[in-house]
């Protein structure tokens, strides 16, 4: 059976140019990457969750923020590793410099016997577009295309048509 995550992805404007809330993900893994890592706020749908619930709830345990408001369903798109991703828009405007993740443990080194405690998020930032496609995951490109469409936002004019 395959896996659903689902996730929110923030949006502001500033000076009536697009900017787009990324997550940085925790761990050794990603501790010196920063270019096609960066992702929408997201997880792992629980038993009994619809996806709507599941990306809001997620989006408050990487961040610490609870979002409402009228919600722009973006869409699915299947990943490389087989997981379908959900995502919702929400334009709100948060500040990124105070967004509190929650922590995994994982072994590290592996084999160490070391078992640390890691943020599943461990920074968030705003992004123009054109930096936002350079940062995020390639796969999740897809829904900045679908935010552009719903929102009528034409890339490179700064501007909402």
């Amino acid at each position: 059976m395959s896996q659903h995550s689902a996730g929110i992805l923030l949006y502001r404007f500033r000076d009536g140019r697009l900017e787009l809330l990324l997550g940085h993900p925790g761990g050794p893994f990603f501790a010196r990457k920063d270019e096609g890592v960066w992702s929408i706020p997201k997880g792992l749908r629980e038993d009994g969750e619809d996806l709507l619930q599941t990306a809001r709830r997620e989006f408050g345990e990487e961040t610490g923020f609870a979002v409402d408001g009228q919600f722009l369903e973006l869409g699915s798109a299947r990943m490389r590793s087989g997981k379908t991703v959900h995502v919702w828009a929400l334009e709100k405007d948060v500040d990124a410099d105070r967004a509190v993740s929650n922590h995994f443990e994982m072994e590290w080194p592996r084999g160490s016997g070391r078992v640390r405690s890691y943020p599943e998020m461990d920074r968030a930032a705003w992004f123009p577009l054109t930096e936002a496609r350079t940062r995020i995951f390639p796969g999740q490109r897809v829904f900045l295309d679908r935010l552009l469409a719903q929102i009528g936002y034409t890339e490179g004019d700064g501007a909402a048509n």
